[in-house]
């Protein structure tokens, strides 16, 4: 009989081995992801979003990605402050539904949706376009009345969302005075009242050459070149 117990332990304990891979280990992070959308208005990540446009009261800001950065297309085309864009599309991608107000309510302007505050539209990596349209605040001015663009329902939600879409065109802007790649920069000139300074290189090695044939203070230049690519 013993060998009958252990063939019986042995399955029961292959089962078991089984269960835990499918279910911690191949199922593990599906089921992480759904928890974190637990409530979301959309069910995506911010990585997903390929462009977003604001609509506001008096103007339109349309950001797209590109590569690691992010573009301003309107109300003027320049750089985009990568950390303001994420920071203020993750609060929009993540925002969660507090409560339902009215499924079908009989007017939006009891809510400020008939004229919303903004209308958030989001272009995903495949062409899939989702909205989200904020109106006034709650009484409280905790939660902001919302309603998804294909949806009817009046819902609440916190009012960091409408606070991040309704951030000044100047937050969305990069700063930066210069834009360079820090670690392809090979010469350097500055030019002063009195003199002209330059300086060839790149890396751990520079040299003066300019007024006269030196060698150069690595770490000196390397701080400088820092300063300027951080410069805002």
């Amino acid at each position: 009989m013993r060998w009958q117990t252990t063939g019986a332990l042995a399955i029961v304990l292959g089962a078991l081995g089984t269960f835990y891979y499918v279910y911690e280990i191949r199922m593990g992070p599906e089921r992480e992801k759904a928890a974190g959308q637990k409530d979301r208005i959309f069910k995506i990540e911010p990585a997903d979003v390929a462009e977003v446009r604001l609509k506001r009261s008096d103007e339109v800001v349309r950001l797209k990605r590109e590569g690691d950065g992010w573009q301003m297309l309107e109300p003027v085309a320049a750089r985009a402050d990568r950390g303001a864009v994420d920071d203020a599309l993750t609060t929009i991608v993540t925002a969660k539904t507090d409560r339902e107000i009215a499924a079908a309510p009989a007017s939006l302007a009891e809510f400020g949706l008939d004229k919303p505050a903004v209308e958030i539209t989001a272009t995903l990596k495949d062409g899939k376009q989702l909205g989200l349209f904020l109106g006034s605040k709650s009484p409280t001015g905790v939660w902001v009345y919302a309603r998804d663009r294909d949806k009817p329902a009046v819902f609440v939600v916190s009012e960091s969302v409408l606070r991040d879409a309704t951030k000044p065109v100047a937050d969305f802007r990069d700063k930066t005075l210069l834009a360079f790649n820090r670690a392809a920069v090979t010469g350097l000139e500055i030019v002063t009242r009195d003199d002209t300074l330059v300086l060839e290189g790149g890396d751990r090695a520079w040299a003066l050459t300019r007024p006269a044939a030196l060698p150069a203070d690595a770490d000196t230049i390397a701080d400088l070149l820092d300063k300027l690519a951080t410069a805002k």
